[in-house]
């Protein structure tokens, strides 16, 4: 049931970005179709590769920033781009060079917040993004999700030694659901607003994350 959830969210998003692309080529001053545009490429950078991730999670990037040369309030885009660059930080495995992600990100999610102070999901998205570089480092400090981050794979001696860090890999790993997980979910959630005006036949949403 879960791959079959996947799978739908997997297509219905580049659906999306198809769709998006070709308004795009003939409306490219559409800041709603641009902000769409950015929310599909992040969403389906969540299925592909680490190299091609980043670059797609950069075209999200790009398509939000086009919007925002349009319409430069849109707080929904502000968010988005909150997003991506929460995303790119988690993919990068030096800690200095993902600062600046986390940094801008948090100015993103302030910046939506200002645009509509009302909105939970920005509020919250706000809140949480203070503890993420702090998540990122635990997730060096531990060796956790080396590959995700764009290190090499644990070593054998690495693996060895996991038992006695087992306790502190729960805890980062419950630091990460708190943080990840709820901003994962809150990118699908609004995104499938977002879509749901579009001409696209619109599968079930993607369910919540399970409870710990």
């Amino acid at each position: 049931m879960e791959m079959s959830n996947e799978l739908d969210r997997l297509l219905f998003f580049e659906q999306a970005r198809k769709v998006s692309e070709a308004t795009y080529a003939e409306d490219p001053r559409n800041a709603d179709n641009l902000t769409r545009w950015g929310g599909a490429l992040l969403e389906l950078s969540q299925f592909q590769s680490l190299q091609d991730s980043q670059k797609m999670i950069r075209d999200a990037i790009s398509k939000l920033e086009e919007a925002l040369s349009i319409h430069p309030k849109r707080h929904d885009a502000l968010w988005y781009l909150g997003n991506a660059h929460t995303s790119f930080a988690f993919l990068t495995s030096k800690e200095d060079e993902a600062r600046p992600y986390f940094e801008k990100a948090t100015q993103y999610f302030q910046q939506a917040v200002d645009g509509d102070s009302d909105n939970e999901i920005y509020r919250r998205s706000l809140d949480v993004s203070v503890k993420a570089p702090e998540l990122h480092q635990e997730i060096i400090k531990h060796g956790l999700s080396q590959q995700t981050l764009g290190g090499p794979g644990p070593s054998a001696s690495t693996s060895s030694s996991s038992t006695k860090t087992a306790t502190k890999n729960k805890k980062s790993s419950d630091l990460k659901y708190d943080i990840c997980g709820w901003i994962i979910l809150a990118v699908g959630l609004v995104a499938w607003v977002g879509f749901a005006t579009s001409q696209m036949p619109m599968p079930p949403p993607p369910p919540p994350p399970p409870p710990r």
